[in-house]
């Protein structure tokens, strides 16, 4: 049962050791959102991030766990690092170099690590200079200056603050992958998310207090979020199994192969990554309208604000495209099937070579359609919960896709940990167990 199963947690002591440190880690990051950057005015501050809702700083703010509006020197959060990873990431199909690093096993995946670390302190000086010049021309709606004493003294200051803070959480995420429970760069973003919950759920107290929202309608809410983080559950970690079989061979006087096997296809390869390709893109013209004040710029801006029907259908369009280009640069049919036959396994009833790799391309192709359809879903059902049903917070979206998704991975590393040492985990025995994303 899953109560015994947390039972177990506390019998391992290495376990129980890992998740307190991860504990601890994650508490000295969010008392870090808490720390302010030297020179603003946190009241002119806060009155400026008021009226930014729909564009990329508050999609940034998200993923810096609410330390964006505070200007904390958390600041840039983690998106420097996503970022880099991301560049990393593309650039390992196009240069050589980089793929043949990727294929060498372990030290090859640490000198990308390494070069992804350089990425990131770039990204976060470039990234902290352009936050520094960007407060000084930030007026609160009063007319009030955000930076106390602009100058480059204070664009310097604000550079080394801001890149410094993103290398300590940086450093923390991987000290909770090494000496954690695992997975510490998206516990970092979980915990900056989750942090603003007590406040959705306060606002929705305060409302039913005031009248403005029957009780009925949040017993509806609150059925509807069980079922929408059930069907997330559910599809991330559906997999369409190819059967694989290998040929027997024979190697000196031993015999090998000759097992059947699958070749697993995630329905949603490609993760929270076309969300939020597609939520920068088109929040764009809205950030810079904040700094722009030209009619055009105003009149496109509002146009595609959450909730109007070109914003859902551009949005949609861009995770479209994004899921199918983000599978086909990170899944290669054609490596796959060329791995396959140089060990001796083929697919029943499909030629090994190019006609199985087309067969795998295909049966891509279809699932991402799936696993499109199902993120767009989960993308525009916030928009609809705020516009239609006037809930009082952010239901759903990139920041339930990570919730989720990362819960689940958390879920399945500790698992892991227990199975590796003969105890049940939070399942029943031939009850299965929890599959990771990954």
């Amino acid at each position: 049962m899953v109560g015994g199963g947390f039972q177990n947690i506390l019998k391992i002591p290495e376990l129980k050791k890992r998740i307190f440190y991860s504990l601890a880690l994650l508490i000295v990051y969010r008392i870090g959102v808490h720390v302010p950057t030297p020179g603003i005015d946190s009241v002119a501050l806060a009155a400026f991030f008021a009226r930014t809702k729909g564009t990329l700083l508050s999609l940034f703010d998200m993923f810096a766990g609410g330390a964006l509006e505070r200007l904390s020197v958390f600041a840039l959060g983690i998106m420097p690092y996503i970022s880099s990873s991301i560049i990393l990431q593309l650039l390992t199909v196009v240069v050589p170099h980089l793929e043949r690093l990727s294929k060498e096993g372990e030290q090859g995946r640490k000198k990308i690590t390494q070069y992804t670390r350089y990425g990131t302190v770039v990204l976060s000086i470039i990234q902290g200079f352009g936050i520094s010049i960007g407060l000084e021309s930030m007026m609160a709606p009063g007319g009030a200056p955000v930076v106390i004493q602009p100058g480059m003294g204070f664009r310097l200051m604000t550079m080394i603050t801001l890149t410094a803070g993103t290398a300590f959480i940086m450093w923390l995420g991987e000290q909770i992958t090494e000496r954690g429970i695992g997975n510490g760069i998206s516990l970092i973003i979980f915990s900056g998310i989750v942090a603003r919950t007590p406040n959705a759920i306060s606002n929705t107290f305060q409302l039913m207090q005031t009248g403005e929202m029957a009780i009925f309608k949040v017993l509806i809410l609150v059925i509807l979020m069980v079922g929408v983080i059930g069907v997330i559950i559910f599809v991330e970690q559906g997999q369409r199994r190819i059967p694989v079989q290998y040929a027997k061979r024979v190697v000196g006087r031993r015999m090998y192969g000759g097992q059947s096997t699958h070749l697993p296809l995630k329905i949603n390869t490609s993760g929270v990554i076309p969300p939020i390709f597609a939520s920068s893109i088109i929040m764009f013209p809205a950030t810079i309208a904040q700094f722009i004040k030209a009619p055009w710029m105003q009149t496109v801006a509002a146009e595609i604000t959450p909730g109007r029907l070109a914003y859902e259908l551009l949005y949609v369009a861009f995770i479209f495209f994004f899921c199918y280009f983000y599978t086909a640069v990170t899944f290669n049919p054609v490596d796959v099937a060329e791995n396959m036959k140089k060990h001796g396994g083929f697919i029943p009833g499909i030629r090994p070579g190019t006609r199985t790799a087309d067969y795998i391309d295909k049966v891509l192709t279809r699932i991402t359609l799936g696993g499109a359809i199902y993120i767009s879903l989960i993308c525009v059902l916030p928009s609809v919960l705020m516009t239609q049903f006037n809930v009082p917070f952010y239901f759903g979206g990139t920041a339930l896709l990570i919730v989720v998704g990362v819960a689940i991975d958390t879920i399945s590393q500790i698992e892991s940990h227990m199975l590796t040492r003969h105890y049940e985990g939070f399942l029943k025995k031939g009850g299965g167990r929890i599959r990771g994303r990954y």
